[in-house]
């Protein structure tokens, strides 16, 4: 009966789980590496300007920002087939699901707005006004906090997720890029690419308790430019990906302390990691590959070449 039930969820579960996804920016397609081989199975188009992309919590369906297209297109994950697109606002950047899986909020850098869509309906909730140049998007594990962060306006914006209603502004230093909550929700990290910073924000008091800044030697202060964000589900640790200085910061979770920079491709961007952290992979635009980081030793093991300056990475759960 053992050996029948785990033959039966093996068959069950997902041929295509930890596929890892990566948009190409310049190359209008996304590229699907195996999570388990680290080999390339293969290019897909997916519309003009890829950037950010993300999967359901049930992994049947990937979203895609196709920003030059003003639409978020929707792919089933195994097949790489577009089944249908949402309505986006102009320009599309960066978005981020609900812990549920629906809704899908949106940030439209050219217009000012977070677009509010029902992934089931596929219809538009609502238009929220934010700062100039929203980007960074995150939702607090509860589900009930949406972050947009407003890269001229250099600023968090707390949005209420019920009422729509932005609740707080935190000023954070220049160009905000990314917003990560830990996943207890305890803390919040921004970083700024022009700043130069993390700001790590308590969330229930919307304020500051720590901003983290990079020193590499060898690295001109202006090329490191903090951007994507990820943290362990633990929190024990932080990376965060530095831009054209080429590196991953490793924060400690506990003092907030950089404790390793870890090399890797030309301008690092985004990161995931994959549902049992093993692995962490960056994108990096301009030398057109990806960088596998093992966590447990926090060292890059492995350099993947994908599409034409990659962009945005996401990994299918299990």
């Amino acid at each position: 009966m053992r050996t029948a039930l785990i033959l039966l969820l093996a068959t069950a579960a997902p041929a295509f789980a930890n596929r890892v996804y990566v948009t190409n920016e310049k190359g209008n397609d996304v590229t699907v590496i195996d999570g388990g081989t680290l080999e390339v199975l293969g290019h897909y188009p997916v519309g003009t300007r890829p950037r950010g992309i993300a999967i359901s919590p049930d992994g049947k369906e990937l979203y895609v920002c196709a920003s030059d297209d003003d639409l978020v297109r929707v792919f089933d994950p195994e097949t790489m087939q577009e089944t249908h697109t949402l309505p986006s606002g102009p320009d599309p950047e960066l978005f981020v699901l609900h812990p549920s899986g629906n809704p899908l909020y949106i940030a439209n850098e050219d217009d000012n707005l977070v677009t509010v869509v029902d992934t089931q309906t596929h219809q538009m909730l609502a238009e929220i006004p934010v700062g100039v140049e929203p980007e960074g998007m995150a939702v607090s594990p509860d589900g009930k906090t949406v972050i947009n962060t407003s890269e001229t306006t250099n600023m968090a914006h707390f949005i209420d997720s019920a009422s729509y209603q932005i609740t707080a502004n935190v000023l954070v230093d220049q160009r905000p890029r990314f917003a990560e909550f830990t996943s207890d929700g305890t803390r919040l990290f921004v970083s700024a690419e022009i700043g130069g910073t993390v700001s790590v924000i308590d969330p229930a008091t919307q304020e500051i308790v720590k901003k983290i800044g990079f020193q590499i030697p060898g690295v001109l202060p202006e090329a490191i430019q903090p951007v994507g964000v990820r943290a362990t589900r633990d929190g024990s640790r932080v990376f965060v990906a530095l831009g054209p200085a080429n590196r991953v910061a490793m924060i400690d979770g506990a003092t907030l302390e950089v404790v390793d920079y870890i090399l890797v491709g030309q301008r690092v961007w985004q990161m995931a990691f994959t549902p049992d952290e093993k692995y962490l992979f960056t994108t990096n635009g301009n030398s057109n590959d990806v960088t596998v980081i093992d966590v447990a030793s926090a060292r890059a093991v492995k350099s993947i070449p994908v599409g034409q300056q990659p962009w945005g990475v996401v990994v299918a759960p299990d």
